[in-house]
């Protein structure tokens, strides 16, 4: 893989159910299980999905105009499958995006639909991986090398 396309995080554990999550940049949040105010896994995951498409959909609309208010709400049911497997299904992602009068805020509001969809149908990386479902491998490189990968669910 090449250096523009590889992506990382490092997961330090702190204590029992309690990470340190780190990006190459130096930034990091905390994550447990939640039994404190860290995120979870999932919690992560919608945010992931919906900062991923906020980020899309605030650089085509601020072009025309800065917000006067930007939310995302994102939400799922937790669920376990037929298979006996956690997962979640139903994932929503709500916008409340408002824009100034005049013609600049009527061009970024002419626009937010439009971004929507194609952060949707193409530019948000995240959103699209989970509908696309890309496999995922799980390797324990500390006790059998690179050789022990787990196998992915078909």
């Amino acid at each position: 893989m090449s250096d523009d396309t590889f992506r990382s995080v490092e997961i330090e554990r702190t204590g029992l159910a309690s990470y340190t999550v780190r990006n190459a940049r130096g930034g990091s949040i905390s994550m447990g299980s939640g039994q404190g105010d860290s995120f979870t896994p999932v919690e992560l995951l919608l945010a992931a999905i919906g900062g991923c498409t906020a980020v899309d959909v605030d650089h085509i609309t601020s072009r025309r105009a800065e917000p006067d208010g930007f939310s995302v709400v994102v939400s799922g049911d937790k669920i376990k499958d037929e298979s006996g497997g956690n997962r979640m299904r139903d994932i929503r992602v709500e916008f409340t995006v408002a824009f100034p009068a005049g013609p600049d805020g009527d061009r970024a509001r002419e626009a937010l639909p439009r971004s929507l969809r194609q952060s949707h149908d193409r530019l948000c990386t995240v959103s699209r991986t989970v509908q696309l479902g890309t496999p995922v491998t799980i390797v324990d490189v500390a006790d059998a090398g690179d050789d022990a990968a787990l196998p992915s669910p078909s």
